[in-house]
């Protein structure tokens, strides 16, 4: 069955790339598909000799001096608390992405790579963020958050009235989205009349799909400055969204991991002590 390259191609290479990544190359015009530069659109029938080449690079890269905080690691993966203010990867050079290889350990199986995180949080979000060591955990990975075999759990802080609890279906760019929530606390607030401590489990990973769903409930996430109510924005303080945990059958051990990032203080600073 014929099947589009930029969807193939993930599995393919023995150096694991990720959807996005694999886009890039393609950009980059670095695939041929029967000696043709390979494209976003290209086809894939079967039986074509597909060749991927990399830039040699004429100067050491730069290492990045960023110190991570690891929270779980194995010879096939690792865990590590994201901060706020920092890209998990990009065009820039201060990502997460540049900071692991100086963070964690390389992996001494034989199918060591560049360590790659395998799933994406917002510039400001901090939390918990899952990253592949060898090419065959990356596709594994990969293919878990495709099938929805990986639970996440984020804390938010919300602003106004809501819902105790309820579901969220609010397509986003076109696509089926789909959260579920549970407000865990609410406090009066002088300048936002509330503030709700929300526990959200995502059952799609839309782009900024959280911070969409609630704004559009009317309640958004104290600090979205993207998707907040005109003069009840919160400027300097940073956007109240924290990945709090996550949950998945380990693809190569087969154990159950459940690992979790507490909230940073300035959530307590708010709500108090949250977990007893």
């Amino acid at each position: 069955m014929p099947i589009r390259l930029q969807e193939y191609g993930v599995a393919l290479f023995e150096y694991a790339l990720t959807k996005s990544a694999l886009k890039k190359v393609l950009k980059k015009r670095c695939i041929r598909a029967n000696d043709v530069v390979a494209t976003t659109a290209t086809v894939i029938k079967g039986g074509e000799r597909i060749i991927l080449t990399t830039p040699k690079e004429s100067n050491p890269k730069i290492k990045l001096n960023f110190k991570l905080e690891v929270l779980f690691e194995d010879e096939y993966m690792a865990v590590i608390h994201k901060p706020a203010g920092i890209l998990v990867s990009g065009n820039k050079f201060k990502t997460i992405a540049n900071a692991l290889p100086q963070n964690i350990n390389s992996s001494n199986l034989p199918d060591t790579t560049v360590p790659q995180p395998v799933h994406r949080l917002d510039y400001a979000t901090t939390g918990i963020l899952l990253v592949g060591k060898t090419s065959s955990s990356i596709r594994a990975l990969n293919k878990m958050f495709d099938n929805k075999a990986i639970e996440k759990i984020y804390y938010a802080i919300s602003i106004g009235e809501i819902n105790d609890q309820g579901e969220i279906s609010l397509p986003i760019d076109n696509k089926k989205s789909h959260t579920n929530y549970t407000v865990i606390k609410t406090v009066p607030s002088v300048r936002f009349g509330k503030l709700n401590l929300i526990e959200l489990n995502p059952k799609t990973g839309r782009r900024h799909q959280l911070r969409k769903h609630l704004s559009c409930l009317g309640s958004p996430i104290l600090g979205d400055k993207e998707y907040g109510i005109e003069n009840f924005i919160l400027n300097g303080k940073g956007l109240y969204l924290h990945a709090f945990s996550i949950e998945f059958v380990h693809p190569f051990t087969k154990e159950t991991i459940y690992l979790k990032d507490e909230l940073v203080q300035r959530f307590e600073k708010i709500f108090g002590s949250v977990f007893p």
